[in-house]
């Protein structure tokens, strides 16, 4: 493969089909699915500390509304001072704004190269196997509208993938809302919020195999989400108070 993406899809190449040979004993034909699972899971893993900055920095902006509109009411005649004023305060707290789009940002390279894996017929200087598998019928290799179309039996499993998709993409933008309930939404987080149901529409226009892979990021996000507003919860949980001692009181031997 001549592109840029060459190497890192070799590598994506055996890491996925490594996966698949020491997994089909156990699962048979499903063996390959659970192997674009478990890179996904991989991919977040390594992306975690990424994802949980951005999730403290969108409960930062949360917080700094209030600061943020009064900064632009005050110098909104002023776009040079109001800029170097909103960095000023996303410095003092450790964050930025870009800080919520980052694991998105670098997510985009390795939705790439599952892109790329599963509509190269040759890999590594070989024929790529992992096209031979498939989910219900459904080739990995094979989007929404080729084959059979997409009102048929294998766009019904596509179907069901979007279907899921979205699901997820609500209760995400759901917990968005609870991890800013406590201010008024910052700058770009709607856009935020709104981001995460573009991959219902990159699914239908990718391999099965990257909807696979989008639908397992998008479930590992989701996780996150839930496990940063339960430790935060459990962070600002006021805690029971201690029965109080009466002045001058004597103690017992």
């Amino acid at each position: 493969m001549s592109s840029i993406l060459g190497v890192p899809v070799d590598a994506a190449y055996h890491l996925v089909s490594g996966f698949t040979g020491i997994l089909t004993p156990v699962l048979g034909g499903a063996a390959a699915i659970a192997a674009i699972i478990v890179f996904t899971m991989a991919v977040r893993i390594i992306l975690m500390p990424l994802s949980f900055r951005a999730l403290r920095g969108q409960a930062v902006q949360a917080r700094l509304a209030p600061q943020l509109l009064a900064l632009r009411q005050r110098y909104g005649k002023q776009p040079d001072r109001l800029q170097q004023e909103m960095l000023a305060l996303y410095r003092r707290e450790g964050t930025s704004v870009f800080a919520a789009f980052t694991p998105l940002l670098l997510q985009w390279p390795f939705l790439s190269v599952m892109y790329l894996l599963f509509r190269s017929p040759n890999v590594a200087g070989r024929p790529n196997t992992l096209l031979s598998h498939d989910l219900f019928g459904v080739p990995l290799g094979m989007h929404w509208l080729s084959g059979a179309g997409p009102v048929s039996a294998q766009g019904a499993v596509f179907l069901g993938v979007f279907a899921l998709l979205a699901g997820l993409c609500w209760l995400s933008a759901r917990l968005a809302r609870r991890l800013t309930s406590q201010a008024a939404p910052p700058a770009g987080g709607g856009l935020v919020r709104v981001l995460p149901y573009l991959t219902v529409a990159i699914a239908a226009f990718a391999p099965l195999a990257a909807g696979i892979y989008l639908l397992t990021s998008l479930g590992w996000s989701l996780a996150e989400r839930r496990f940063y507003v339960r430790l935060g919860r459990s962070q600002h949980r006021p805690r029971s108070p201690q029965p109080a001692v009466p002045s001058g009181a004597a103690q017992r031997p």
